[in-house]
């Protein structure tokens, strides 16, 4: 058996109750790969599994207020620690489930994080002011003189990325290399990755259906109990699907109105507009997940998590140590 078995695929696939399932069987813990689950209070919109409702142990949740920023560099730190912990001091396998590409390769790999990822970070913060001072433009022309090979990867308008390419010029690494070594795959334990593999039409019927239950939860409500702790505009927290655009709809209120009660055209507009980018998001996270050659694509219709788990198990067993550790995969263009 791997140490680590990982559950992939995109927002509302059933990836969840998948891993959820394996973790009961297996008497073990899911390690959240999920970049908005991190944040307390952001429960609804993210479709974290309720306390109440777990059957086994969530870690990597809840880590930050929405008030705070938060690194990939953190959460690596929070993955290996918990996944070691897992593995080396309960002698379990650790069961990795999310949906944010980035996050996964850093729960699994042994990924670089210079110190331009760490949050407080004056040398970002420096060039965040000289771009509302000289423009996205300029910003890019001063990558393009100290590293072109890395300004002609990354558009002028892409303003987070240029200024990111230059906090690693000052630390003498280059964005263009850091890009590069993401084709490399190379796990850190012996590990299975599960792809869930839906079909597009049932995938997005499932969108739809997600986002109407989080309305009816009660997702405009956390919403606003949000924006009473201040849910400012530059927030990482705030721009996760399903926040920000119920935050435009209160905002276009509440001139007129309570914010708590925003009209129906508003908000059916801000409903409308997440299915939309969800069903978008679930694209590039396909894209993301499909060029990674480790993973292994199981189908699944989102009916039955406990037969699925089966067959995962199976493939745990059956596969023999290459394919399980996936040395140095070299990712295929497609």
């Amino acid at each position: 058996m791997p140490d680590v078995i990982a559950i992939v695929g995109p927002t509302a696939s059933g990836k969840s109750e998948v891993a959820e399932e394996l973790a009961v069987r297996l008497l073990t813990s899911v390690v959240s790969a999920d970049s908005m689950q991190v944040y307390k209070h952001m429960d609804i919109g993210t479709a974290k599994v309720p306390v109440e409702r777990r059957r086994a142990p969530l870690l990597c949740v809840d880590l930050v207020e929405p008030s705070q920023t938060f690194s990939v560099a953190e959460y690596a730190r929070c993955a290996h620690s918990a996944i070691d912990e897992i593995v080396d001091r309960q002698g379990r396998i650790a069961i990795v489930c999310g949906g944010t590409g980035l996050y996964m390769r850093a729960a699994l790999e042994d990924m670089s994080f210079p110190e331009g990822d760490q949050t407080d970070n004056p040398v970002r913060e420096h060039y965040q002011e000289l771009a509302k001072a000289i423009g996205p433009d300029q910003l890019h022309e001063r990558l393009r003189t100290v590293d072109p090979d890395s300004a002609s990867l990354i558009h002028p308008n892409n303003v987070r990325r240029v200024i990111r390419a230059l906090e690693l010029h000052e630390q003498g690494l280059s964005y263009a290399r850091n890009h590069e070594t993401l084709h490399d795959y190379v796990n850190r334990r012996p590990t299975l990755i599960v792809g869930l593999d839906m079909p597009r039409e049932l995938l997005y019927e499932r969108i739809d259906r997600r986002v109407d239950h989080m309305v009816s939860s009660g997702l405009v409500e956390e919403v606003e109990s949000l924006m009473e702790q201040g849910l400012g505009e530059t927030l990482t927290s705030r721009q996760a699907i399903g926040y920000k655009e119920i935050i435009e709809a209160l905002r276009q209120e509440g001139d007129a109105r309570s914010a708590s009660e925003p009209s129906e055209s508003a908000l059916g507009r801000a409903i409308d507009l997440i299915k939309t980018r969800s069903r978008r998001y679930a694209k590039r996270q396909l894209t993301w997940f499909r060029r990674d050659p480790r993973v292994q694509w199981l189908p699944y219709d989102g009916s039955s998590p406990a037969s699925l788990a089966d067959e995962i198990l199976d493939i745990a067993t059956e596969h023999d140590a290459a394919l399980v550790l996936g040395d140095a995969g070299q990712a295929q263009e497609e």
